[in-house]
């Protein structure tokens, strides 16, 4: 699933956002610029949502910083100020858009959407790989005429995976993704369900899941199927 990272000062208009936009994607969350790069570091995000008015590191020096690190992530900024210059100092700092407060989640939903297909990490609700379909919508694994059904929490470890072959996830990376940060599963519950996937899809021959011991697991993908 699709990673977006929102990064607001203000913890209401976070929460708020974060909900608004969890079911779509896998959302994660910073209240600054620091913050922000902090979890950027550790983790894999598809693109930002960020305001621009926050102590510590601001929206602006948030983008110019990951611009002059060579990070392309898409970043849709958000602002209370609609001033023309304002909208100048966000895109010459290096956002991709710019949109004002108050958010209307509709419009923000199509912007996001609209970031993500020119980035080209549109969100999507099937996974082809090779003769084996992942469909979100029913948490169902097609091939020919076998099918595989999945609880929720076991398919989307496995899409996360294998819409990243050869990244490796640690255990701690994949339980804030997929069963949330507050969340009182411990890092068994995700040798538990990796046990239960590599049971389900052994028969599959085009991926595998991999265990990386001391880091973590990643899916290959199998070119000799």
């Amino acid at each position: 699933m699709t990673t977006v990272l929102v990064v607001e000062d203000d913890r209401g208009t976070r929460i708020l956002t974060c909900s608004k936009l969890k079911g779509r994607y896998t959302v994660l969350s910073a209240q600054d610029g620091i913050e922000a790069l902090d979890v950027l570091e550790n983790k894999h995000v598809d693109l930002a949502i960020v305001d621009v008015m926050m102590r510590r590191m601001d929206g602006y020096e948030l983008v110019r910083q990951l611009r002059a690190d060579g990070n392309t992530l898409p970043v849709l900024m958000l602002t209370a100020r609609q001033e023309f210059n304002d909208k100048r100092l966000g895109f010459s700092s290096g956002t991709d858009d710019y949109m004002t407060k108050p958010i209307q989640y509709e419009e923000l939903f199509w912007r996001v959407e609209s970031l993500l297909r020119r980035a080209g990490i549109a969100s999507r609700n099937e996974m082809q790989i090779g003769k084996t379909i992942l469909d979100e919508r029913t948490y169902m694994l097609t091939r020919e005429k076998e099918k595989v059904e999945f609880p929720k929490k076991e398919f989307e470890l496995l899409y996360k995976l294998l819409s990243y072959p050869g990244q490796i996830f640690t255990k701690s990376q994949l339980l804030d993704d997929i069963w949330g940060f507050d969340s009182a599963s411990g890092e068994e519950t995700i040798k538990t369900h990796i046990s239960r996937l590599r049971n389900k899809c052994r028969d599959i021959p085009e991926f595998r899941i991999v265990t990386r011991k001391g880091l973590g697991y990643k899916a290959e993908i199998v070119k000799d199927f």
